[in-house]
Protein backbone atom coordinates (compact mmCIF):
# COMPACT_ATOMS: atom_id res chain seq x y z
CA UNK A 1 0.00 0.00 0.00
CA UNK A 2 1.19 3.36 -0.97
CA UNK A 3 2.29 5.83 2.04
CA UNK A 4 3.04 9.51 2.16
CA UNK A 5 6.85 9.95 3.18
CA UNK A 6 7.84 13.38 3.35
CA UNK A 7 11.76 14.84 2.97
CA UNK A 8 12.57 17.85 4.89
CA UNK A 9 16.06 18.92 3.47
CA UNK A 10 16.95 22.71 4.46
CA UNK A 11 18.51 23.12 1.00
CA UNK A 12 16.40 23.85 -2.27
CA UNK A 13 16.97 23.36 -5.62
CA UNK A 14 18.02 26.97 -6.00
CA UNK A 15 21.27 25.84 -3.65
CA UNK A 16 22.11 22.61 -5.41
CA UNK A 17 24.26 21.20 -3.50
CA UNK A 18 25.09 17.50 -1.76
CA UNK A 19 21.70 17.83 0.40
CA UNK A 20 19.21 18.82 -2.17
CA UNK A 21 20.73 15.95 -4.53
CA UNK A 22 20.50 13.44 -2.04
CA UNK A 23 16.85 14.81 -1.52
CA UNK A 24 15.90 14.94 -5.20
CA UNK A 25 17.35 11.54 -5.79
CA UNK A 26 15.74 9.58 -2.83
CA UNK A 27 12.76 11.23 -4.20
CA UNK A 28 12.76 9.90 -7.53
CA UNK A 29 13.80 6.37 -5.97
CA UNK A 30 10.78 6.25 -3.46
CA UNK A 31 7.91 7.85 -5.73
CA UNK A 32 7.14 4.74 -7.52
CA UNK A 33 6.40 3.05 -4.32
CA UNK A 34 4.63 6.00 -2.58
CA UNK A 35 3.19 9.29 -2.01
CA UNK A 36 6.92 11.37 -1.73
CA UNK A 37 6.62 15.05 -0.76
CA UNK A 38 10.06 17.42 -0.13
CA UNK A 39 9.72 20.18 2.57
CA UNK A 40 11.83 22.76 3.87
CA UNK A 41 10.23 21.67 7.15
CA UNK A 42 7.66 20.16 9.34
CA UNK A 43 5.47 21.49 11.89
CA UNK A 44 2.41 19.36 14.03
CA UNK A 45 -0.46 21.58 11.66
CA UNK A 46 1.13 20.44 8.61
CA UNK A 47 0.06 16.44 6.76
CA UNK A 48 0.83 13.83 8.88
CA UNK A 49 3.16 11.56 6.81
CA UNK A 50 3.75 7.96 7.97
CA UNK A 51 7.48 8.03 7.46
CA UNK A 52 9.82 11.19 7.93
CA UNK A 53 13.36 11.22 6.19
CA UNK A 54 15.23 14.43 7.66
CA UNK A 55 18.62 15.44 6.04
CA UNK A 56 21.02 17.15 8.69
CA UNK A 57 20.51 16.59 12.79
CA UNK A 58 20.95 20.35 13.13
CA UNK A 59 18.75 21.92 10.59
CA UNK A 60 16.17 19.86 10.53
CA UNK A 61 16.16 19.15 14.02
CA UNK A 62 12.94 21.37 14.84
CA UNK A 63 10.67 19.34 12.22
CA UNK A 64 12.49 15.74 13.49
CA UNK A 65 10.97 17.10 17.20
CA UNK A 66 7.58 18.58 16.10
CA UNK A 67 7.20 15.14 14.22
CA UNK A 68 8.71 13.22 16.74
CA UNK A 69 6.15 14.89 19.22
CA UNK A 70 2.78 14.55 17.38
CA UNK A 71 3.28 10.91 15.94
CA UNK A 72 5.90 9.16 18.31
CA UNK A 73 4.40 6.00 17.17
CA UNK A 74 5.45 6.65 13.09
CA UNK A 75 9.06 6.45 12.27
CA UNK A 76 11.65 9.03 10.73
CA UNK A 77 14.93 8.53 9.24
CA UNK A 78 18.16 11.47 10.12
CA UNK A 79 20.70 11.20 7.25
CA UNK A 80 23.62 12.61 8.55
CA UNK A 81 25.85 15.45 6.66
CA UNK A 82 29.13 16.12 6.83
CA UNK A 83 29.19 18.96 9.51
CA UNK A 84 26.84 16.71 11.88
CA UNK A 85 29.33 13.93 12.03
CA UNK A 86 32.43 16.38 12.20
CA UNK A 87 30.80 19.28 14.04
CA UNK A 88 27.76 19.33 15.00
CA UNK A 89 27.07 16.07 17.20
CA UNK A 90 30.07 17.05 18.85
CA UNK A 91 28.59 20.63 19.87
CA UNK A 92 24.89 21.26 19.34
CA UNK A 93 22.43 19.88 21.75
CA UNK A 94 19.84 19.70 19.20
CA UNK A 95 21.84 17.78 16.94
CA UNK A 96 22.69 15.17 19.21
CA UNK A 97 18.98 15.05 20.39
CA UNK A 98 17.86 14.12 16.77
CA UNK A 99 20.11 11.70 16.80
CA UNK A 100 18.00 10.08 19.89
CA UNK A 101 14.71 10.89 18.36
CA UNK A 102 15.47 9.29 14.95
CA UNK A 103 14.03 5.77 14.25
CA UNK A 104 17.12 4.84 11.69
CA UNK A 105 19.87 6.99 10.84
CA UNK A 106 21.51 6.80 7.42
CA UNK A 107 25.34 7.37 6.77
CA UNK A 108 26.72 7.73 3.69
CA UNK A 109 29.88 6.19 4.22
CA UNK A 110 30.83 3.84 6.73
CA UNK A 111 33.94 5.63 8.37
CA UNK A 112 31.61 8.13 10.25
CA UNK A 113 30.07 4.91 12.47
CA UNK A 114 33.47 6.12 14.23
CA UNK A 115 31.68 9.36 14.78
CA UNK A 116 28.69 8.02 16.27
CA UNK A 117 28.15 6.67 20.29
CA UNK A 118 28.24 2.58 20.17
CA UNK A 119 24.90 2.74 21.57
CA UNK A 120 23.43 4.35 18.30
CA UNK A 121 25.45 1.56 16.30
CA UNK A 122 22.43 -0.78 16.03
CA UNK A 123 19.90 1.89 14.24
CA UNK A 124 22.64 3.23 11.90
CA UNK A 125 22.97 1.81 8.26
CA UNK A 126 25.15 3.31 5.51
CA UNK A 127 23.54 3.82 2.37
CA UNK A 128 26.41 4.90 -0.72
CA UNK A 129 24.86 7.62 -2.76
CA UNK A 130 24.88 7.03 -6.25
CA UNK A 131 25.23 8.63 -9.64
CA UNK A 132 24.60 6.90 -13.50
CA UNK A 133 27.46 6.43 -15.34
CA UNK A 134 28.64 8.44 -18.03
CA UNK A 135 30.70 7.18 -21.11
CA UNK A 136 34.50 8.17 -19.85
CA UNK A 137 35.36 11.01 -22.04
CA UNK A 138 38.26 10.23 -24.70
CA UNK A 139 40.53 13.82 -25.60
CA UNK A 140 43.12 13.30 -28.34
CA UNK A 141 46.64 11.73 -28.15
CA UNK A 142 48.11 14.56 -27.37
CA UNK A 143 45.93 17.07 -25.65
CA UNK A 144 47.50 20.75 -25.43
CA UNK A 145 45.74 21.24 -21.68
CA UNK A 146 45.09 18.83 -18.88
CA UNK A 147 41.63 20.58 -16.93
CA UNK A 148 41.84 19.41 -12.98
CA UNK A 149 38.19 20.80 -11.51
CA UNK A 150 36.84 21.69 -8.55
CA UNK A 151 32.79 21.08 -7.61
CA UNK A 152 31.80 22.83 -4.91
CA UNK A 153 30.67 26.14 -3.74
CA UNK A 154 33.08 28.66 -1.87
CA UNK A 155 32.70 28.04 1.69
CA UNK A 156 34.92 27.42 4.81
CA UNK A 157 34.14 23.43 4.76
CA UNK A 158 35.00 23.00 1.21
CA UNK A 159 38.18 25.19 1.67
CA UNK A 160 38.43 26.18 -2.14
CA UNK A 161 41.67 28.31 -0.78
CA UNK A 162 43.61 25.10 -1.03
CA UNK A 163 42.61 24.99 -4.63
CA UNK A 164 43.12 28.55 -5.32
CA UNK A 165 46.87 28.50 -3.95
CA UNK A 166 47.42 25.16 -5.43
CA UNK A 167 46.95 27.24 -8.96
CA UNK A 168 50.07 29.28 -7.99
CA UNK A 169 51.67 26.09 -7.45
CA UNK A 170 51.37 23.88 -10.22
CA UNK A 171 54.35 23.96 -12.61
CA UNK A 172 53.23 21.26 -15.20
CA UNK A 173 52.73 23.29 -18.35
CA UNK A 174 49.45 21.66 -19.21
CA UNK A 175 47.53 22.17 -16.10
CA UNK A 176 44.27 24.44 -15.89
CA UNK A 177 42.96 24.36 -12.99
CA UNK A 178 38.53 25.27 -13.33
CA UNK A 179 36.67 26.07 -10.17
CA UNK A 180 32.88 25.38 -10.31
CA UNK A 181 30.80 26.76 -7.56
CA UNK A 182 29.28 29.74 -6.02
CA UNK A 183 30.48 32.31 -3.42
CA UNK A 184 28.57 31.37 -0.70
CA UNK A 185 31.17 33.46 0.95
CA UNK A 186 32.01 36.72 -0.33
CA UNK A 187 35.70 36.97 0.53
CA UNK A 188 36.48 34.10 -1.06
CA UNK A 189 34.78 35.29 -4.23
CA UNK A 190 37.00 37.52 -4.38
CA UNK A 191 39.86 35.66 -3.52
CA UNK A 192 39.01 33.58 -6.75
CA UNK A 193 38.31 36.76 -8.77
CA UNK A 194 42.09 38.11 -7.92
CA UNK A 195 43.74 34.66 -8.66
CA UNK A 196 41.83 34.61 -11.84
CA UNK A 197 42.67 37.73 -12.90
CA UNK A 198 46.66 37.19 -12.47
CA UNK A 199 47.33 33.28 -12.99
CA UNK A 200 46.03 32.55 -16.49
CA UNK A 201 45.76 28.72 -14.98
CA UNK A 202 43.17 28.94 -12.70
CA UNK A 203 39.34 30.05 -13.75
CA UNK A 204 37.01 30.34 -11.69
CA UNK A 205 33.13 29.14 -13.29
CA UNK A 206 30.82 30.23 -10.61
CA UNK A 207 27.80 28.43 -10.06
CA UNK A 208 26.62 25.69 -13.40
CA UNK A 209 23.57 23.49 -13.44
CA UNK A 210 23.48 20.36 -11.90
CA UNK A 211 23.99 18.95 -15.70
CA UNK A 212 26.15 21.44 -17.07
CA UNK A 213 28.42 20.73 -14.19
CA UNK A 214 28.49 17.01 -14.49
CA UNK A 215 29.32 16.97 -18.34
CA UNK A 216 32.25 19.79 -17.81
CA UNK A 217 34.07 17.01 -14.99
CA UNK A 218 33.54 13.78 -17.55
CA UNK A 219 36.02 16.44 -19.70
CA UNK A 220 38.57 17.10 -17.15
CA UNK A 221 41.62 14.76 -16.33
CA UNK A 222 41.04 14.77 -12.55
CA UNK A 223 39.12 15.86 -9.84
CA UNK A 224 40.37 17.80 -7.04
CA UNK A 225 38.15 18.06 -3.15
CA UNK A 226 39.15 19.81 -0.85
CA UNK A 227 37.49 19.47 1.98
CA UNK A 228 37.82 20.32 5.67
CA UNK A 229 34.57 17.76 6.40
CA UNK A 230 32.47 15.49 3.79
CA UNK A 231 29.62 13.27 5.14
CA UNK A 232 30.28 11.56 1.65
CA UNK A 233 30.65 13.89 -1.00
CA UNK A 234 28.20 13.06 -4.06
CA UNK A 235 31.04 14.89 -6.52
CA UNK A 236 33.13 11.49 -5.48
CA UNK A 237 30.60 9.58 -6.94
CA UNK A 238 30.13 11.54 -9.65
CA UNK A 239 33.83 11.89 -10.66
CA UNK A 240 33.76 8.04 -10.18
CA UNK A 241 31.11 6.88 -12.41
CA UNK A 242 32.73 9.39 -15.28
CA UNK A 243 36.25 7.34 -15.24
CA UNK A 244 37.46 10.53 -13.98
CA UNK A 245 39.79 10.30 -10.94
CA UNK A 246 40.00 11.61 -7.65
CA UNK A 247 42.97 13.75 -5.86
CA UNK A 248 41.20 14.73 -2.31
CA UNK A 249 41.91 15.91 1.03
CA UNK A 250 42.68 13.04 3.46
CA UNK A 251 39.93 13.18 5.99
CA UNK A 252 37.44 10.46 7.28
CA UNK A 253 34.53 11.14 4.95
CA UNK A 254 37.14 10.90 2.15
CA UNK A 255 38.61 8.00 3.32
CA UNK A 256 35.33 6.30 3.47
CA UNK A 257 34.43 6.68 0.11
CA UNK A 258 37.49 5.67 -1.30
CA UNK A 259 39.12 3.36 0.84
CA UNK A 260 42.31 3.58 3.42
CA UNK A 261 44.50 2.15 0.62
CA UNK A 262 43.88 5.02 -1.95
CA UNK A 263 46.65 6.70 -3.67
CA UNK A 264 45.39 9.46 -4.22
CA UNK A 265 45.54 11.92 -0.87
CA UNK A 266 47.29 14.76 0.14
CA UNK A 267 47.04 16.33 3.42
CA UNK A 268 43.79 18.75 4.16
CA UNK A 269 44.98 22.60 3.80
CA UNK A 270 48.31 21.81 2.15
CA UNK A 271 47.94 23.65 -1.11
CA UNK A 272 51.44 22.58 -2.27
CA UNK A 273 50.83 19.08 -1.78
CA UNK A 274 47.55 19.20 -3.57
CA UNK A 275 50.07 20.80 -6.44
CA UNK A 276 51.97 17.98 -6.27
CA UNK A 277 49.78 15.39 -7.29
CA UNK A 278 48.21 17.61 -9.63
CA UNK A 279 51.44 17.77 -11.33
CA UNK A 280 52.40 13.97 -11.07
CA UNK A 281 48.79 13.12 -12.09
CA UNK A 282 49.34 15.01 -15.68
CA UNK A 283 53.12 13.76 -15.94
CA UNK A 284 53.48 10.33 -14.34
CA UNK A 285 51.41 7.75 -16.28
CA UNK A 286 51.75 5.09 -14.35
CA UNK A 287 50.09 7.28 -11.11
CA UNK A 288 47.90 8.35 -13.57
CA UNK A 289 46.86 5.03 -14.56
CA UNK A 290 46.76 3.47 -10.75
CA UNK A 291 44.04 6.40 -10.00
CA UNK A 292 42.53 5.22 -12.55
CA UNK A 293 42.06 1.75 -11.62
CA UNK A 294 41.59 2.37 -7.50
CA UNK A 295 38.25 4.54 -8.53
CA UNK A 296 37.05 2.20 -11.00
CA UNK A 297 37.15 -0.26 -8.29
CA UNK A 298 34.68 1.78 -6.64
CA UNK A 299 31.74 1.96 -9.03
CA UNK A 300 29.97 -0.56 -8.10
CA UNK A 301 29.82 0.97 -4.66
CA UNK A 302 28.00 4.09 -6.32
CA UNK A 303 25.35 2.32 -8.56
CA UNK A 304 21.74 3.98 -8.47
CA UNK A 305 20.33 0.43 -8.10
CA UNK A 306 22.25 -0.46 -5.23
CA UNK A 307 21.25 2.84 -3.35
CA UNK A 308 17.84 2.78 -4.52
CA UNK A 309 17.54 -1.14 -3.21
CA UNK A 310 19.29 -0.35 -0.03
CA UNK A 311 16.83 2.70 0.38
CA UNK A 312 13.65 0.97 -0.08
CA UNK A 313 14.58 -1.82 2.14
CA UNK A 314 15.34 0.66 4.67
CA UNK A 315 11.80 2.40 4.42
CA UNK A 316 9.47 -0.81 4.01
CA UNK A 317 11.09 -2.25 6.62
CA UNK A 318 10.71 0.95 8.65
CA UNK A 319 6.79 1.13 7.73
CA UNK A 320 6.43 -2.73 7.91
CA UNK A 321 7.00 -2.85 11.86
CA UNK A 322 5.27 0.84 12.51
CA UNK A 323 1.77 0.57 14.12
CA UNK A 324 -0.47 2.71 11.25
CA UNK A 325 1.23 -0.62 8.80
CA UNK A 326 -1.84 -1.85 7.52
CA UNK A 327 -3.61 1.88 7.02
CA UNK A 328 -3.16 4.80 4.54
CA UNK A 329 -2.43 8.20 6.23
CA UNK A 330 -3.00 10.40 2.96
Amino acid sequence: MRKRIVIVSPATARENNGNWQTASRWARFLRGAHEVHIAGGWSAGDPAPSLMIALHARRSAAALAAFSNAHPDRPSVLVLTGTDLYRDIGSDAQARASLDRATALVLLQPAGLALLPQALHGKARVIYQSAPALRPWRPSATPRYRDICMIGHLRDEKDPMSFIRAADLVTHPAARLQHIGAALDPALGRAAERCQSHNLRYRWLGALPHAAARQRLKRCHAMAITSRMEGGANVIIEAVTSGVPVLASDINGNRGMLGDDYAGYFTAGDAAALARLIDRIIGDAAFDALLRRQCAARTALFAPSAEQAALRDLVDNLLLHAPDASTNTE
